[in-house]
């Protein structure tokens, strides 16, 4: 945490964690913290908590300190910069950086190092590109922009990984109360399902009991790069369980870390705020007294339980907000056609996201041509006469038929597409004609209350 100030001044924030949606920010703390003493401007002091880690050619960390200290930013850097510096190769910023080109490199090796002895251990590692909507000055959408994860963003990754193992196995070992960031193992039953959809695409998992994250791990390395990674990978981190914040320990699965906290960002995370002031009490003699352990103990695991459920309901207000631009942009394209996937299968219909990271709905009684039966177990509709197949996975062409920016929906069609049998009936207007599904039963209003037919964001990581 950058400086000191008085508790107080902090206690209208416990709890709530920063959010930055389309249009605003709303900062954890107050914006004199959070834009003023705890900004890290280039050539600036700033007070701070500093990991000291010496790393082995392996990746092991064999010597750490942790200490207050005073740093000055040299150079700020943008992502984008250090990516064109690193992958690029851009010679002109090489020139305008080179006394920080040997630094970059020498942290893109040992980012290297650091994220193989993670992989190693078993680590999941999800790699979902991030679609980020641009607004004009009047904040309506006007593009909608997919980030993919490049070196620079996996530099910074992985230091701060690094840092709050550190700090999470340092607490434990002193034996303090301290918040913990923990990951539990996947219900059984959940990788029985994931299994069968591996089957479909010929792959399974080794074991579904006390199953070890390596195990997933080696599953989303045989499909990388094919047709079905992005289904498989959504579907399995959806069979996960959510990480959350405890006052105990027990371990995070999807990092394969025996030791987890959130320390790196104090200033919009109330967990990282809280683990810093315990590190701070421990400073002078490494332990707390009886009655600050007894404080601690009581309070903690409400703050832990606070803190979870705010962080909930923070990354659904980002979600919310992304799904509301990404349909007021889609309005301009009702009517245009668009080539998909289906992200989604039930008795209702198809759930088929698009190239820029749009997710609709088409709904099983806009598919006339006719019967389907819902296949549960294939993750599939099937017609009753043609046999046609409609898989998790599949694409397909769809057209935009009707945007509601009220309930966040977008509601599409098919169009015939070669080789798959009679084109489709001309729509009047309204995308329903009648159909039943075969098997179970469902409708819009059910797919609205479950969120499974709002455009959604790409899946987010929510594992670290």
């Amino acid at each position: 945490m950058c400086g000191k100030t008085p508790r107080s001044t902090l206690k209208p924030a416990v709890g709530e964690p920063a959010c930055i949606w389309s249009t605003a920010c709303c900062p954890m703390l107050p914006p004199r913290l959070s834009n003023g003493i705890c900004s890290l401007n280039a050539g600036e002091d700033r007070l701070t908590l500093s990991v000291h880690m010496e790393i082995d050619a392996g990746g092991r960390i064999v010597h750490y300190e942790i200490f207050p200290s005073v740093i000055r930013v040299q150079t700020r850097l943008s992502y984008n910069i250090v990516r064109r510096i690193l992958v690029d190769g851009d010679e002109n910023l090489r020139r305008q950086y080179a006394d920080l080109v040997d630094h970059l490199e020498e942290m893109a090796r040992l980012c290297h190092i650091l994220r193989e002895r993670r992989m190693r251990r078993g680590a999941i590692d999800f790699d979902f590109p991030e679609i980020k909507v641009k607004l004009d000055e009047a904040g309506r959408p006007v593009e909608l922009v997919k980030r993919v994860r490049s070196l620079a963003e996996s530099i910074i990754e992985e230091f701060m990984l690094a840092a709050n193992e550190t700090v999470a196995e340092h607490l434990h070992r002193l034996g303090v109360p301290a918040v913990y960031r923990v990951h539990e193992e996947p219900d059984t039953e959940k990788m029985e399902k994931l299994n069968a959809l591996l089957h479909n695409f010929g792959q399974r998992l080794t074991t579904v009991d006390d199953i070890h994250p390596i195990v997933l791990q080696q599953v989303l390395t045989r499909i990388a790069g094919r047709p079905e990674e992005r289904i498989i990978s959504t579907v399995m981190l959806r069979s996960l369980k959510q990480a959350r914040y405890e006052a105990e320990n027990l371990g995070h699965f999807g990092l394969a870390a025996r030791y987890y906290t959130h320390f790196t960002s104090p200033i919009r995370r109330y967990p990282d705020l809280i683990v810093h002031r315990i590190l701070r009490e421990t400073f002078t003699t490494g332990e707390l007294s009886a009655k600050r352990r007894e404080k601690l103990a009581k309070m903690l695991p409400v703050v832990a339980q606070h803190s979870s459920e705010r962080e909930r309901a923070a990354a659904e207000a980002e979600r919310e907000t992304v799904d509301l631009k990404k349909v007021e942009y889609m309005a301009r394209f009702v009517g245009d056609e668009f080539p998909a996937i289906i992200s989604g299968v039930t008795a209702f219909g198809l759930f088929v996201e698009l190239d820029n990271g749009v997710e609709g709905l088409v709904h099983v009684s806009s598919m006339d041509d006719d019967y389907y039966q819902f296949i549960e177990e294939q993750y599939a509709l099937i017609g009753e006469r043609s046999k046609r197949i409609y898989r998790l996975g599949d694409a397909v062409n769809v057209r935009v038929v009707r945007v509601n920016p009220a309930d966040r929906t977008i509601d599409q069609a098919r169009v015939a597409e070669p080789g798959r049998g009679e084109a489709d009936k001309a729509d009047n207007g309204n995308g329903r004609k009648g159909n039943k599904a075969k098997g179970k039963t469902g409708t819009k209003r059910q797919a609205k209350s479950g969120g499974k037919a709002k455009a959604v964001a790409k899946p987010k990581s929510r594992l670290k």
